[in-house]
């Protein structure tokens, strides 16, 4: 794990190497599973096996939740000669290496984690502090540090002012690769006496088409003898993804679902977020809506502000009637600047309007502000520069066919394209079918 530096220097860690980095290849899955993403009762078993006493579970677990060990040789309160044995069985740390990018004077934390089939993901670490007095001692907002994480290496769904829709899907991440971005962020924090209190996962991927894994890393966040971070503290996003939700909805998690819309109107959705082919935009809904009213929680929607395209007040008033007088609540995001997409953040000023016109239907709107731009704040940004600068052809035909298909969606005409061959695949295999 990397230690913290001054908030001044725009690069905390050295930049990962790509001539030292193995090539990922079809490589999924690591001959030793992660120790923290061990499954309920699995590190039991195992040290019943070993011929261990069971209480070096809580030692275990102590050594990397406690005290963020990164190697076996650090957990000191664990016999020498069983401390190698628990590393010849098992990776302590699913993460290789961290570069760190600050932004906003200190205030975000943008990580490029190398994972050790040498894929690369990426998680944010925002810090908000305490505001607000109102002429008392307490806070009306207490500090919070958020980190947002990811689920996948790259995405298959492809939304096009995503950078990490332009890198294609890598793998689906272990339960310890999730689990630890987390690790690696709360060892930051407790470094400086801070701890981490809410986690959300919006990184690279979609979460429920690896929903297996996502289901059992919220377990492990959750987990008092683990992370010990309360459920209603974890947010879980999905592009629309609705056998997910349903399934979700089923467990009757108390965790917040976050819906990426980003349009109202079936042919801009199509264009922005391309699942809206296969799952259409009410259809989402819907399940959302079903989510919401089963478990009590207020379904969060995510709308990605894009200058001329999804911001005019007919895209306002279609998102008013789609969620009016349901459990929700819309978050209006400005774009951040994404290389090769030929769009642009709408104006504060648009912003302003469009949420104001939701907020006469009844519906709650908050607007949030843009993090980290000077770190490559976009998903996937750090990854995809990383990956190298495309082929100039290549990014020309990519602009050429946005234009093309928003321009034919704002006229309200629908593509008949269908899906991506890879998100089509992704669907196909992910856990959420």
């Amino acid at each position: 794990m990397t230690g913290d530096k001054t908030a001044g220097d725009p690069v905390v860690t050295p930049p990962l190497e790509p001539e030292s980095r193995p090539d990922p290849g079809s490589v999924s899955r690591h001959a030793r599973p992660g120790l923290s993403g061990l499954a309920d009762g699995a590190l039991e078993e195992w040290l019943a096996s070993e011929g261990q006493p069971a209480y070096r579970a809580r030692q275990i677990r102590d050594a990397i939740w406690r005290q963020n060990a990164q190697t076996a040789e650090e957990m000191l309160t664990l016999p020498a000669a069983f401390r190698s044995r628990l590393a010849h069985a098992f990776r302590i740390d699913t993460i290789v290496e961290d570069e760190i990018r600050l932004a906003d004077a200190g205030l975000t934390e943008k990580t490029l984690h190398l994972l050790s089939d040498g894929a690369l993901i990426e998680s944010v670490l925002m810090h908000y502090p305490a505001r607000g007095f109102a002429g008392s001692s307490r806070p009306l907002h207490r500090e919070r540090h958020t980190l947002c994480i990811s689920s996948q290496a790259g995405c298959a769904v492809g939304c096009p002012f995503c950078a990490t829709g332009e890198l294609g899907l890598g793998r689906d991440l272990e339960t310890a690769e999730i689990v630890d971005q987390v690790r690696h962020a709360a060892s930051r924090l407790a470094a400086t006496g801070r701890n981490l209190t809410n986690v959300v996962f919006m990184g690279m991927g979609e979460p429920l088409l690896n929903l297996d894994r996502v289901l059992e890393a919220v377990a492990i966040l959750s987990d008092p003898r683990q992370f010990g971070l309360g459920a209603r503290h974890v947010v879980v996003s999905t592009s629309g993804v609705v056998p997910g939700i349903r399934r979700l909805t089923a467990l009757g998690p108390q965790f917040t679902l976050a819906v990426s819309l980003h349009a109202a109107r079936d042919p801009l959705r199509d264009v922005l977020v391309p699942l809206n082919r296969r799952w259409p935009v009410a259809e989402v809904v819907a399940a959302s809506r079903d989510h919401a009213l089963a478990t009590g929680r207020r379904v969060s929607y995510e709308y990605v502000m894009i200058s001329g395209v999804n911001d005019t007040d007919v895209d306002a008033d279609a998102l008013a009637t789609l969620l009016r007088g349901d459990l929700a609540h819309v978050n209006l995001i400005p774009m951040n600047p994404v290389a090769h997409t030929p769009w642009t953040a709408s104006p504060p000023e648009r912003v302003a309007q469009f949420a104001a016109r939701i907020r006469r239907s009844g519906v709650g709107v908050t607007v949030r502000a843009n993090r980290g731009q000077d770190a490559g704040a976009a998903c996937g940004q750090l990854a995809a520069d990383r990956a190298g600068e495309l082929p100039a052809a290549a990014v020309a035909r990519r602009r050429d066919a946005i234009v093309r298909q928003s321009e034919a969606a704002l006229r309200g005409g629908r593509s008949s394209e269908g899906l991506s061959a890879d998100l089509a695949a992704a669907i196909r295999s992910g856990a959420a079918r």
